[in-house]
């Protein structure tokens, strides 16, 4: 399901874990295929899924009561989602997961993946980890909103994923950041011109 330097990439990473753990984690999860358009949860929906973006790009977004396109979230390769409202409250999803572009994701039930986790202590490092990485990049975005500038909050993204102004809209980076078309136009003509 992952390529080979992938998986070294993870064993590196937790020297605890073997291939054969690796294995165990990975037959909890099937591939799933999404078109550019697609949705993979819906407003409204209740998914216990824990999803790996293999490839392509998911865009998570709300459609306000004026019936415009609120962007909240982009994940691209090598990042995992779900539907926290599902998952840490137990109701329905107040946002649309969409496939931005042809993507693979590696999907598990997320119940039946931590039942897993929970039982094998050598997997408790990994959980850690990725749960302070869900919580730290979580922080980040709301520090970015109150530390940073517009323009410091798009060449932080930028820097995070150096062909997401290529994949993505002007329009959904905007509302991404919190700013206009226009702001984020004009940014990028300032950052031009230095």
């Amino acid at each position: 399901m992952l390529s080979n330097e992938k998986i070294a990439h993870y064993l590196e990473l937790f020297k605890d874990i073997s291939f054969v753990d690796l294995q165990l984690v990975f037959s909890l999860a099937r591939e799933k295929r999404l078109k550019a358009g697609e949705k993979y949860i819906d407003q409204g929906a209740v998914s216990q899924n824990l999803a790996y973006v293999k490839s392509g790009l998911v865009r998570t977004f709300l459609i306000t009561d004026d019936g415009e396109e609120r962007t909240v979230m982009l994940k691209w390769e090598d990042q995992f989602f779900a539907s926290y409202d599902t998952i840490l409250w137990n109701r329905p999803s107040r946002f649309i997961y969409e496939a931005y572009e042809d993507t693979i994701l590696l999907e598990s039930d997320y119940k039946s993946f931590m039942e897993v986790i929970d039982n094998q202590p050598k997997f408790s490092k990994a959980k850690t980890f990725f749960l302070q990485n869900m919580l730290a990049e979580a922080l980040e975005r709301v520090e970015s909103f109150v530390l940073l500038s517009p323009e410091e909050r798009y060449l932080q993204l930028i820097r995070e994923k150096s062909n997401l102004a290529q994949r993505v809209p002007s329009k959904h980076l905007a509302s991404l950041l919190g700013i206009t078309p226009v702001s984020l136009s004009r940014i990028r003509s300032r950052i031009a011109h230095k």
